[in-house]
């Protein structure tokens, strides 16, 4: 029987094409590129089915998947990927997933099999919602419980030895803790390390990226809203912070955050209440504060984009990560890990010498982050048994290391250029890398998505991106 569904996938073309494909099959379907926009889609209208892809920026498909159970527990959902583990699907099972499908996804073949026998009857969205009432919470820890969990990503210096362990020490406390590093040094990671081993771990832990929406949404997310209070809020909303009482939240991007908002993120710090938008009655709450950055915010509040008393708040532990090429000695360990976690079937291939070397001598502005894509785009293109250095990306190849990627590309065109037309060409190129996604396109370049927003509106460039690649959501 037809019923309503939606897809999430970061890959909008994707989301069209099963969109689409089911509705001609007499569903009524909608699609998302965006997490929080279909997680809002959810607490607004009932569906019967979610479909979402498992990796994607900002919040992955598990991530999702716990989301969605405490919103609508009789839904059914189904994750995509194209990595699929045992582990993976396990874990996804263990969290109510009703089944897993690869991509890419056959809409003929597969899903609308699986669709017809998700909604052949109404007893099992029934089953399924008690079921979810009774599991227990997917526990935040990982490994074998009666030990300290163990930092996901593996490391052999001296210098991430030294961070471990005042994480360790820290993590036992209610401090705040600012973790510092350039982007891509695991600080997430970290983070969740320390919330994992603090006594804490079992209660609520909520991330927020506090760089991937606008001011006012922003502070909905973070402390909810009531109905009325702005155009688009037809209900009640509890926030972030309400979420996280009892537990941890995660502020990534802490510098992203505007002065107005600042005031109020103080005011939970140190008094542990807040107002929601719209509403003057205080509320209250008990939550541990970890804060993520790639800012010099102490320059911030030098110019006055950051708060002084603020930032004194989340400083009370630093935790400042040094960037890969400061740690050759991990790099090892770090393409090990990865090649294992990208090898299809199991199969983990060998890397030459030459690539080897290669990876040795780039110099990771992205640091693990793009070594990870990098190994990702090695095995996805590479030959499975065995990388060479023609597998590694271009600028891995070239071992420049400078920039994002884009230098190779532009040397060539820089000539008598004005630093506006550097900068629109960099736009440009790290748009047409990523077809479009602009959350992509953001990591390339290192900066936020709503920089990436502001810089194409200040060059007059959003219309162009719009006509050749759709108007993307800026969230």
């Amino acid at each position: 029987m037809p019923g309503r569904i939606l897809i999430l996938d970061d890959e909008e073309k994707m989301v069209t094409l099963l969109v689409r494909s089911l509705e001609r099959s007499g569903y009524e379907a909608y699609g998302h590129t965006n997490p929080l926009l279909a997680l809002e889609d959810l607490r607004a209208k009932p569906y019967d089915v979610l479909l979402t892809d498992l990796r994607m920026p900002g919040m992955d498909g598990l991530e999702v998947l716990d989301r969605v159970r405490k919103i609508d527990p009789g839904i059914a959902v189904i994750l995509m990927t194209a990595y699929a583990s045992v582990d993976t699907v396990r874990e996804a099972m263990k969290r109510g997933a009703v089944d897993y499908l690869p991509k890419p996804v056959s809409a003929e073949d597969e899903l609308k099999p699986l669709l017809a026998r998700l909604l052949s009857g109404g007893e099992a969205r029934e089953e399924r919602a008690t079921a979810a009432r009774v599991a227990p919470e997917p526990a935040s820890r990982s490994g074998d419980e009666s030990k300290s969990p163990r930092l996901e990503v593996p490391f052999a210096s001296a210098a991430m030895e030294e961070i471990l362990r005042k994480a360790r020490k820290v993590a036992g406390s209610n401090a705040s803790v600012l973790l510092r590093g350039e982007s891509g040094t695991g600080k997430e990671v970290l983070a969740d390390f320390i919330q994992a081993n603090s006594p804490r771990a079992r209660a609520p832990y909520v991330k927020v990226n506090c760089g991937a929406l606008p001011e006012n949404l922003l502070e909905s997310e973070l402390f909810g809203h009531v109905r009325g209070s702005f155009t688009g809020a037809t209900s009640d909303r509890e926030g972030h912070f309400a979420t996280a009482n009892g537990g941890t939240i995660l502020l990534d991007e802490i510098g992203e955050v505007t002065p107005p908002l600042q005031v109020k993120l103080l005011r939970v710090l140190q008094q542990g209440e807040f107002h929601p938008v719209g509403d003057s009655t205080v509320r209250r709450v008990d939550v541990r504060v970890l804060a993520a950055t790639n800012r010099p915010l102490e320059k911030m509040i030098e110019t006055g984009e950051f708060r002084q008393d603020l930032y004194y708040r989340l400083n009370v532990v630093p935790l400042v990560l040094p960037p890969l090429r400061a740690r050759p000695e991990d790099l090892q360990f770090l393409v090990t890990h990865f090649a294992k976690r990208f090898a299809p079937r199991g199969v983990v291939p060998s890397f030459s010498a030459e690539a080897l070397e290669a990876l040795r001598q780039y110099a990771w502005p992205g640091n693990i982050r793009e070594l990870e894509n990098a190994i990702e785009h090695s095995i996805v293109l590479g030959d499975p048994t065995r990388i060479g250095l023609q597998d590694l990306p271009a600028a891995v190849q070239d071992r420049s290391g400078n920039g994002a990627g884009l230098s190779g590309n532009l040397s060539g065109a820089v000539g008598h250029a004005s630093l506006e037309d550097i900068e629109k060409s960099c736009l440009m190129q790290a748009l047409e890398k990523t077809r479009g996604n602009r959350t992509r396109a953001a990591r390339i370049l290192n900066i936020t998505r709503r920089t990436l927003g502001y810089r194409l509106r200040k060059f007059g460039m959003e219309d162009e991106v719009n006509r050749k690649y759709g108007n993307q959501p800026e969230s």
